[in-house]
């Protein structure tokens, strides 16, 4: 048999174990074959022994969850457990049902219920699952399967509410104390057979001390009696209701009580002093002065005023003028005309000086009534109400109606008033309001999902005086209507391994709709189409809003098909219902004996029959050798050669040929003449060796006299001629980005008879003597006769 434990049932049952221990313990303590209780071998007697126990059928077939748990790691809900479950881990457990997989989860190896996400009572009271234990390799079932209930226990997370508030209330002034003013009502959305978190106390906040409010009716009564409608004719209450009976840490809400005591005739005619203001009067200004008429005269006729009663001592003061003993009454705080438009004031005058031996003539004092009336003044327009509350649905078209707001002028001129919006709080024009009318239209189409609350100002202004400017909030709700089908909730990428077995679910789905519906959303999959027939997949609809998608059959194989494109019909639960077709892409994989994928998608055919191992170990070989390969490469490329050799090392020729007859000293066209020039001749600093001279250079050096390489020794001449050739290089800003090829048209300094090219005359201007040819002997006489000329003339001129 399948047996539950929950948390607080286990540990009292473990409480109750410790105090009666039993024989042979099954489940809790209670023996499977026998109800029977165990006596303690080295225990003393006891009455309970005595007694006799008939056996009882025990049915854990509900839990209790405590219902918005915040906790961050999954509430334990209890614990199933099979009799067949030896603990070899032979016995796997499932649970389906409301809630199953996507609420609720168990661990098929222990039994252990978790809820994964919050849960709230007012939304569902409680889900019915089923559970069974099956065999882990044959995944047929071990026991029948049994089902059980997990019910949302409440807390008070609702706070009681006046649903009909606020209230309006009259009373007859000068009723006597406990009459019935009005009742008040609240409810509380949580459980009320459950604890006290909906058991409502009522109490009055403000209104004291003259209403009462009964705690457990919610029924106001005047506390005071004979409350004079002439001195205060009205009175806003606050009454409050708070859950848990009032206790602490109870919710409370609150609503607000407008009595209004209606006038009876109790009042005589009198005659009152009576003076008029107007409603701006500055604060602390005189409103009017009043005496008492004393015969006396000197301090016997000083007085002391005093405002005795009336419905305005906090809104004038009196004070006494010494110079001519006036009582002169002052303004404490703005005037209303609209909110009080006249004040009642009892005064009494007194004298200071009394006389102790005249007491028998007194009393010195007099009382008299002073009436103060309060003048309009032209004040701008007042909203009736000053948040307005509308609704409309989405779809309305352009131009209908959406409320009306309304203000008048408070003055007694009651200017007629003309409305408009501010756009400040409308950019887009989505609204209109009628000028005369105050109605409040569409002017573009609405669209909830984009604006769900628009939040705006009404202008109220006078015609007779535009600068009278009233100002109001029209708050706009747009309503939801079905306008938007349900897509994937995201982008699943499902895998299918090939040793897939029927049956297996291998992707649950969901979905997201932009709409808002009332009553929450409900959404229908099914397979679209084509699809619903065929051989490989199914979908199943879990009914809460996700689906299952299954296999059908085995032996998925990548070669044959690597993909598979399974649409989805999702249908939701509008008026009228929208739908679309959503595409799931399924990817067969080989994965390893855990489910776990490996690789996934189509495989190339090999006939060789080598194993995915050594492929994998010849790939990785292959990109080695292409690294190495790349390193070499670029290190030769980037090391850079010593363009002077150190002088211990050998000095070595550089030998380039060319596959190509030169045309002799006449050929100026396959190569720049300029280049071959004398050694010994006194080059411009200025000048690049490897470009032509007619090459102009942007740098220029400074003239440094250099020695002539005549006089330096052959292997100092070649280090002095390549430094002076790398500097050239080197700091000339014309001279390219990269490392170009240096012609050196060095011809040596060994021969005796040196450079002899005559090419060299062609780009200089040497003075060189060259009588010294002369002395070299009858085989240089011709080159004497050409080069001995003392006026320097040019052998090719």
């Amino acid at each position: 048999m399948i047996w539950w434990c929950c948390s607080g049932i286990c540990r009292a049952l473990a409480l109750l174990a410790l105090l009666f221990p039993l024989q042979e313990r099954g489940c809790w303590g209670l023996n499977p074959s026998s109800g029977d209780l165990e006596k303690s071998p080295n225990s003393d007697p006891d009455p309970w022994e005595v007694l006799q126990r008939n056996r009882r059928s025990w049915v854990w077939n509900q839990f209790f969850v405590l219902e918005e748990y915040t906790g961050n790691e999954p509430l334990y809900v209890g614990k199933l457990h099979s009799d067949v479950d030896k603990g070899d881990g032979k016995v796997k457990y499932v649970l389906s049902g409301e809630g199953a997989t996507s609420i609720f989860t168990i661990d098929e190896n222990t039994g252990d219920i978790h809820a994964t996400k919050r849960l709230d009572r007012e939304a569902q009271a409680y889900y019915t699952l089923q559970a069974q234990a099956v065999d882990r390799l044959t995944n047929l079932p071990v026991e029948p399967r049994s089902e059980f209930v997990v019910k949302v226990q409440d807390i008070n997370d609702n706070e009681p509410k006046f649903l009909d508030g606020p209230y309006l209330a009259g009373v007859p002034e000068m009723s006597p104390l406990g009459t019935m003013v009005v009742q008040v009502v609240a409810t509380d959305a949580d459980d009320p057979t459950y604890g006290n978190s909906a058991r409502v106390v009522y109490s009055i906040e403000h209104g004291h001390p003259y209403f009462s409010v009964e705690p457990k009716t919610g029924v106001i009564r005047t506390a005071l009696p004979n409350m004079d409608r002439e001195t205060r004719d009205q009175y806003v209450l606050v009454i409050q209701a708070k859950d848990m009976v009032g206790q602490m840490g109870g919710l409370s809400g609150t609503t607000s009580v407008t009595v209004t005591l209606t006038d009876v005739n109790d009042n005589p005619p009198r005659f009152n002093y009576q003076y008029t203001v107007l409603e701006s009067l500055p604060v602390q200004s005189v409103v009017a002065r009043i005496k008492a008429a004393d015969a006396d005269i000197g301090s016997n006729a000083e007085m002391d005023y005093r405002i005795m009663d009336g419905d305005g001592p906090s809104m004038f003061n009196i004070t006494t003028d010494e110079d001519t003993q006036d009582g002169v009454i002052m303004l404490l705080k703005p005037l209303d005309f609209e909110t009080k438009s006249s004040f009642s004031l009892r005064i009494e005058a007194t004298n200071r000086n009394i006389d102790s031996n005249f007491l028998n003539l007194g009393p010195f004092s007099d009382t008299t009534s002073v009436k103060v009336t309060v003048e309009d003044v032209n004040e701008p327009p007042v909203f009736s109400t000053p948040l307005s509350k509308m609704v409309i649905s989405e779809d309305a078209k352009v131009g209908t109606s959406i409320g009306r707001v309304s203000a008048h002028d408070p003055d007694t001129s009651n200017s007629p008033i003309r409305y408009s919006i501010d756009r400040n709080t409308d950019l887009e024009r989505f609204f209109n309001v009628d000028a005369l009318s105050g109605v409040i239209s569409t002017a573009k189409p609405l669209d909830r999902e984009a604006n769900s609350v628009h939040n705006l100002t009404i202008f109220a202004i006078e015609s007779h005086d535009p600068t009278q400017i009233g100002k109001g909030i029209a708050l706009i709700t747009v309503l939801d209507i079905n306008d938007n089908a349900p897509v994937f909730a995201i982008d699943y990428e499902t895998l299918l391994c090939e040793n897939a077995i029927p049956g297996q679910v291998i992707q649950t789905i969901s979905a997201v709709d932009k709409d808002e519906p009332l009553s929450g959303h409900r959404f229908y999959f099914a397979l679209a189409g084509p699809a619903a027939g065929n051989l490989n997949f199914t979908l199943r609809d879990n009914k809460d809003n996700t689906a299952a998608v299954l296999t059908k059959r085995g032996g998925f194989r990548r070669r044959e098909q690597p993909v598979y494109r399974l649409p989805v019909l999702i249908v939701d639960s509008g008026s009228p219902a929208l739908s679309s077709t959503n595409t799931l892409s399924v990817r067969v994989c080989d994965c390893d004996s855990d489910g776990v994928a490996l690789s996934c998608g189509a495989v190339a055919y090999t006939a060789t029959g080598l194993s995915t191992g050594a492929l994998l170990a010849i790939l990785g070989c292959i990109i080695t050798l292409l690294v190495m390969v790349l390193l070499i490469v670029t290190m030769r490329r980037r090391r850079k050669e010593p363009l002077i050799l150190e002088e211990e090392r050998d000095i070595r020729e550089n030998i380039v040929r060319y596959d190509d007859e030169g045309g002799g000293e006449e050929d100026t066209e396959a190569f720049d003449m300029v280049t071959l020039r004398n050694l010994n001749v006194i080059r411009d600093p200025n000048v690049r060796r490897d470009v032509t001279p007619d090459t102009p250079t942007f740098f220029h050096y400074p003239s440094a006299s250099r020695p002539s390489y005549k006089s330096l020794p052959d292997n100092v001449v070649f280090r002095e001629f390549i430094w002076e050739r790398l500097k050239d290089a080197d700091v000339d800003p014309s001279a390219p980005p990269y490392d170009s090829l240096q012609t050196y048209a060095f011809e040596g300094s060994g021969s005796v008879a040196e450079s002899l090219s005559s090419l060299e005359s062609l780009s200089t201007d040497s003075d060189q003597n060259y009588d010294y040819l002369s002395n070299w002997g009858p085989r240089f006489k011709k080159l004497a006769d050409l080069y001995g000329n003392s006026d320097g003339t040019s052998v090719l001129s």
